[in-house]
């Protein structure tokens, strides 16, 4: 026998199913997804778009249409991925809306035997509920917020207390982006708003309120991925700041290793780089992109932290928060493993 199961209830318990299937088409589930949860496409993206142009024009023959391919690809996910499964497997399945797409999976799974169930609502309630729970979760955490200028070893640090056990909320890391106008990755591009989300809901939900959470002070955008308003208030508002602060050699040098696919694409940098005109002017930036091009990729760094980067996150860190000014900051001599690793088991001991 097989049921339906309210968004809520599914939620709280994901890790007890054994599948969660989203039954969209490829297209719905790159765009997001149910975290943990296998594509298992019912309808794919053309077939769902000639059904859709067709129900515009003749609602029964589209009906009809898509009965058809429905039974047809459902058919073919029995006979390809149910094979070998025991009568106790328990998966969650769901659709767009909780309507006729995962139903028909989803009865034929019960029909099988299997302990299936159906998600009320579908895709569209469960992004209901991250997006309230994004508003409500973020006060319920204890945070300790890295804060200190470009190059500094934040990213690094952050890291380094994963590795020794701390709890951390790594933003980065989530969005693919390293927060600046430089700060795509080459080999990984954005999620969508709606995965970024996803994945920051998820991460929350594994946060123990116990315990102190280390995060990086982020602006209020990381690349194109906004910050939810609620997660930025709870930073700004009731997070400790910590100032972390690197020799500026040190920290030319962790940006030499961080963006090194720059050395193999110096008109994209330049490019970059004319982003910043309206900030910095076009005589700035024509000599960092004169530097680039030479080669000189430690001056150009360096300029740019000194004219750019630390004037205008210094000022937008002291209004954020006003505290730091009393705070004593944590120095790293350089970004090497045994530094990070030491300065990470201290914090650890303060928090």
């Amino acid at each position: 026998m097989s049921y339906t199961i309210g968004v809520q209830e599914a939620l709280a318990e994901l890790d007890q199913f054994d599948a969660i299937l989203d039954v969209r088409s490829p297209g719905e589930f790159a765009e997001d997804h149910v975290p943990g949860a296998e594509n298992w496409p019912v309808l794919d993206d053309e077939e769902r778009r000639i059904v859709g142009t067709l129900y515009k024009q003749d609602p029964l023959e589209a009906r009809r249409l898509g009965a058809t391919l429905v039974a047809r690809n459902v058919a073919r996910l029995l006979d390809e991925r149910t094979g070998g499964k025991a009568k106790t497997w328990r998966p969650l399945v769901y659709c767009w809306r909780g309507g006729q797409r995962s139903l028909s999976l989803h009865w034929f799974l019960g029909q099988i035997g299997f302990r299936s169930r159906q998600l009320v609502g579908g895709y569209k309630a469960y992004r209901h509920q991250v997006r309230a729970d994004l508003d409500a979760w973020p006060a319920r955490f204890d945070y300790r917020v890295l804060c200190g200028l470009t190059g500094c070893g934040k990213t690094r640090l952050l890291q380094a207390l994963a590795a020794e056990g701390a709890q951390v909320l790594d933003l980065e890391g989530l969005a693919a982006h390293r927060g600046s106008v430089l700060g795509g990755l080459p080999d990984r591009p954005q999620p969508t708003q709606k995965r970024f989300d996803s994945a920051l809901w998820h991460t929350l939900l594994g946060l123990d309120p116990a315990r102190p959470v280390f995060v990086e002070s982020e602006s209020r955008k990381i690349g194109r991925i906004a910050l939810p308003a609620a997660l930025l208030g709870a930073l700004h508002g009731q997070g400790r700041p910590l100032w972390i602060d690197m020799p500026e050699p040190a920290r030319v040098e962790l940006l030499l290793q961080d963006y090194t696919h720059f050395a193999a694409d110096v008109d994209g940098f330049c490019r970059l780089l004319d982003g910043l005109v309206e900030l910095r002017g076009h005589a700035r930036v024509k000599a960092w992109q004169a530097q680039a091009r030479a080669g000189d990729w430690a001056g150009v760094f360096g300029a740019l932290m000194r004219e750019h980067y630390d004037p205008g996150y210094g000022s937008s860190l002291r209004r954020h928060f006003p505290a730091l000014a009393g705070a004593e900051p944590i120095v790293l001599a350089d970004g090497h493993a045994d530094t990070l690793r030491d300065a990470a088991r201290a914090l650890i001991a303060a928090a």
